[in-house]
C-alpha cells in the first residue's frame, strides 16, 4: 500500500504512527517532494488533501483520521 503525505501534516503524522505501531508496511510518498506524486494522488483520490492511502488494488482512502483508518483496515481485512 502507498501512503501519500505532507510530512508536516498532523493527520499524516497520526496515520504513520497508527500504521507503524501496528506493524503495517507501506510506501511513504511525500507529495511536496515531487509534484508528479502529488498529481498522481489527486488523480487517484479526486482531491488534494492528505493523508491518502492507496491499496494495491486501487482502493483509496482519502483525507482521513485514525478512526476512519481503523474502520478502513477492518473493512478490507488488511493485516500487517
Amino acid at each position: 500500500m502507498k501512503l501519500y503525505v505532507k510530512v508536516w501534516c498532523p493527520w499524516c503524522v497520526s496515520a504513520r504512527e497508527w500504521l507503524d505501531s501496528r506493524g503495517y508496511k507501506y510506501q511513504l510518498i511525500d507529495v511536496e517532494a515531487n509534484r508528479a506524486d502529488y498529481d498522481t494522488m489527486i488523480q487517484l483520490s479526486g482531491q488534494k488533501k492528505t493523508p491518502t492511502l492507496v491499496l494495491a488494488d486501487g482502493t483509496v482512502l482519502p483525507d482521513f483520521g485514525p478512526d476512519e483508518l481503523a474502520a478502513f483496515v477492518a473493512k478490507h481485512n488488511l493485516r500487517p
